[in-house]
């Protein structure tokens, strides 16, 4: 050293002074207080400033940009002013110089300042990095792929890339920060095995993260939502994470969670509960259109009525100032809220109006339905999302952006198209999947339900584009050969067309396929069967079979879903005992964690097949419980709310009736008689013939009663009473109807002429049963009208069903049939 020293005293003393220059420059970086000091400092020193120095330069400047309030405007004053383009010159000079941590940083901070990705400086630093790939650690790898993300480069090939890195490294990543970036990133272009792989070393990794580490446990809430996987073992840790910090969260981390959770249809009461406390107390602080706008979308669905009141005051006194975006996220979340102030919605709507042309086909969808939903009118607006929506399918090519398009237009007042779109839709029929063409036939069924000016031409030409969805759509389901992709495209489909068409094929595909059905897969499979009402023992059974065998894998989470098919189609699988036993018992330790909602879903599925598991019902029936139901109840909307509290009615009413020993109070008499005055139902047309010919049959009006309340409020279409010799006996002259509510009786509320029945007189309950009693394929009786037959029963009724296809039948099409057949089943006879 000495000796190359002596030779080299000049290059040494250079050396030496460049490295002494270097540390005292990045110490005065270090030290200054704004972003003009640091570039004085540039100015100064440009003609020397190393590659360590510029990444330090763009450190600082990104240090102070994140502690500035007004971060666009300062964002722009930094990008604008002359020495940030002498840093942009000596970045593209010395970037082959940088290590990998300084090349990649310098990337990350030029993307926060808004430089263009087409700017030849982002293009060099992305193609360096590129170059350097295999080598980055798995810190800089990670930064890396967020930085490709921003560029929305998630599909491109060097995405591909970093995503093969992980995979092959997968065993060695132990830094879960790191790697939850890297899976966000990458999650669009990765086989479900590798996605299985990253969910198993991320729960592997979890603890040793710590419990403030919020960001982590979002992106990992991100990554399920991105590859729409709903893993309760996973989102269960991460929202004790959330819970563990909630009064940490901002607006923009509350606002995400609960975005996240929306999408993956996970329910998390606790945060939500303790989401709203934290949002709450926000209200006063914002001002600003763009954060106001924000909290009106994340607290509105869930605000009660006085933070509703002051929300949507505070948004239209704000409206004016709202952007295209903020404004499209207040009508979808007004939409949510079910809002009925006009005067807000004609005000947004407006706004929208202004904005139209500003929306992609999926917004204007969303504008669409809003807009329906929330009831508004306006001629102006609808002829200008007519014209917009035609505007974009006339240069639409893409299969889903013109079902999307179509969808969209056959909401709106004369939703026909002409000729040339109809052979635009033709066109891409080939190429959709089930809820592409799911959208065009809604379309085609809306037309023809909307106006019947058309019947002689457009309608021959609807009708012949619906035979060609038919075909289409038969078609895919005959070559679908996976069933998680057949499920991908199932999960999601509303409307008419698909079960009038294609239900029976799809469940001979899922019969085909059902070999695949997994741990996984169960509780989809099992949801889609209980929308479709079809009942398929062969699918059931397999259900069955793998949530017998696979039990452990299954989340206790999914068991509503599974246990909900059965229920609903009144149907017991050959392992019945032991596969609703381990159902039930897979529950039991969860049973004070698991959601309010669902427990009361769980209780009342299970009554309905006769399952009343003491513990269940002890978690339910008692004052602390309720009042936490009670509370969520307040969170929700009205139509979810009104059937969460009839669904507690109902298994409140079963648990009294067919478990008295429990000793569970019934505590839902005002509830019933609310709702009993508000119903209106009168009587269908069969139900009309068979109440005249009850009477005839019987001897007279004054023998039967119709549309009867029973004890716990069950109705019941008629009811007539028989004495030991079978003769019927008269009523008095009071006759319950709809039209009055009686008081509730210990009792029976029925009465003869004010005395109790006779010694071996029989109360007999007469039902008709339309097609929504009875499976969609066989007539096999539903859950629900089985559940209320045996309660009758209960209740002392002698109870007879009248199914609408026995009533309707060739057999019994005159009236001398119809009249026999009452007779046998009230008497046990023929003609008399």
């Amino acid at each position: 050293m000495l000796r190359l020293r002596a030779i080299c005293p000049f290059s040494w003393r250079v050396f030496n002074f460049r490295l002494l220059s270097s540390e005292s420059l990045i110490s005065q970086m270090s030290k200054c207080t704004d972003e003009e000091q640091i570039f004085d400092l540039i100015e100064k020193n440009k003609a020397i400033l190393s590659e360590k120095q510029v990444g330090c330069a763009f450190s600082i400047l990104w240090q102070f940009q994140k502690q500035t309030v007004s971060l666009s405007k300062n964002v722009k004053g930094i990008r604008d002013h002359p020495q940030f383009l002498t840093l942009h010159n000596l970045t593209t000079a010395k970037m082959e110089f940088m290590n990998d941590d300084t090349l990649v940083n310098v990337l990350y901070i030029t993307q926060q300042f808004g430089v263009e990705v087409h700017d030849p400086l982002v293009e060099a630093l992305v193609t360096e990095a590129w170059r350097r790939l295999e080598r980055f650690d798995i810190n800089v790898l990670s930064k890396f792929s967020s930085c490709l993300a921003n560029q929305h480069l998630y599909f491109s090939p060097l995405m591909g890339e970093i995503a093969n890195i992980v995979n092959k490294n997968l065993e060695t990543i132990q830094d879960l920060r790191s790697l939850s970036v890297l899976m966000v990133s990458i999650s669009s272009l990765i086989s479900q095995h590798f996605q299985e792989q990253l969910v198993n070393k991320t729960e592997l990794l979890f603890d040793t993260i710590d419990s403030s580490q919020v960001n982590i446990a979002r992106r990992i809430v991100q990554f399920l939502r991105n590859i729409k996987y709903t893993y309760y073992p996973l989102l269960e840790r991460c929202n004790k994470v959330f819970l563990s910090n909630v009064n940490h969260l901002d607006l923009d981390s509350i606002s995400k969670i609960l975005s996240l959770y929306h999408s993956l249809q996970f329910h998390s009461f606790e945060f939500i509960l303790m989401a709203k406390k934290r949002l709450t107390e926000m209200i006063p602080l914002f001002n600003h259109p763009a954060s106001f706008a924000k909290l009106f979308v994340a607290l509105g669905p869930m605000a009660g009525p006085e933070e509703k009141k002051q929300l949507k005051s505070t948004i239209l006194l704000m409206s004016e100032e709202l952007t295209s975006q903020q404004v499209l996220a207040v009508m979808g979340a007004m939409e949510e809220m079910e809002s009925r102030n006009s005067c807000l919605i004609k005000k947004i709507a407006s706004i929208l109006h202004k904005h139209l042309d500003n929306y992609k086909p999926i917004e204007l969808l969303k504008i669409t339905q809003a807009l329906i939903f929330l009831r508004f009118q306006s001629k102006e607006l609808f002829a200008k999302l007519r014209e917009v929506l035609l505007s974009y399918l006339k240069v639409s090519v893409m299969p889903t952006e013109i079902s999307i398009l179509v969808c969209a237009l056959s909401m709106l007042p004369s939703p026909h198209l002409d000729e040339a779109r109809i052979s635009q839709i033709e066109a891409v029929l080939p190429q959709c999947d089930l809820n592409e063409l799911n959208g065009f036939a809604t379309y085609v069924l809306r037309c023809v339900q909307y106006d019947h000016m058309y019947l002689d031409n457009t309608t021959g030409k609807q009708l012949k584009l619906l035979q060609k969805l038919d075909h289409y759509g038969h078609q895919r389901l005959q070559k679908c050969n996976s069933l998680n992709l057949l499920w991908e495209e199932l999960k999601s489909l509303k409307g008419d067309w698909f079960p009038d068409t294609l239900l029976e094929e799809t469940v001979a595909t899922l019969q085909r396929l059902m070999d695949e059905i997994n741990y996984i897969n169960v509780a989809g499979i099992a949801s889609f069967i209980s929308r479709t009402n079809y009942l398929s023992t062969s699918l059931l059974d397999r259900i069955a079979s793998v949530v017998v065998q696979q039990i452990e894998k299954i989340h206790p989470f999914a068991i509503l879903a599974v246990i909900l098919p059965f229920s609903i189609l009144n149907y017991d699988p050959p392992q019945k005992d032991e596969f609703f036993g381990t159902c039930i018992q897979h529950l039991n330790s969860y049973l004070s964690i698991l959601d309010p909602l669902m427990l009361v879903f769980l209780g009342f599925s299970l009554a309905t097949l006769e399952y009343f598991p003491e513990d269940l019902q002890k978690a339910i029936f008692n004052i602390k419980f309720l009042a936490k139901l009670d509370s969520q109840l307040e969170l929700l909307r009205s139509s979810l709310n009104l059937r969460i509290q009839f669904r507690l009615m109902e298994l409140n009413r079963a648990v009294c009736l067919e478990c008295p020993e429990y000793q569970i109070p019934w505590f839902h008499d005002r509830f019933c008689q609310q709702q009993y005055n508000k119903d209106t139902t009168s009587m269908n047309g069969a139900q009309q013939q068979i109440y005249q010919m009850l009477a005839e049959i019987l001897g007279g009006i004054n023998f039967v009663k119709a549309s009867v309340l029973t004890p716990y409020y069950y109705t019941i279409d008629f009811e007539c009473i028989l004495d030991k010799r079978k003769k019927p006996l008269p009523y008095g002259s009071h006759n319950i109807t709809l039209e009055k509510l009686p008081k509730m009786y210990s009792e029976s509320n029925t009465q003869i002429t004010g005395s109790r029945l006779p010694p071996g007189a029989e109360k007999i309950a007469l039902e008709f049963l339309d097609s929504r009693a009875f499976c969609r394929n066989i007539p096999h009786l539903k859950g629900k009208s089985a559940m209320k037959k045996r309660h009758l029963e209960i209740l002392g009724y002698r109870v007879i069903q009248i199914p609408h296809f026995e009533w309707n039948s060739m057999a019994r099409s005159t009236k001398d049939a119809r009249m026999d057949y009452l007779r046998e089943q009230i008497f046990g006879e023929g003609k008399s």
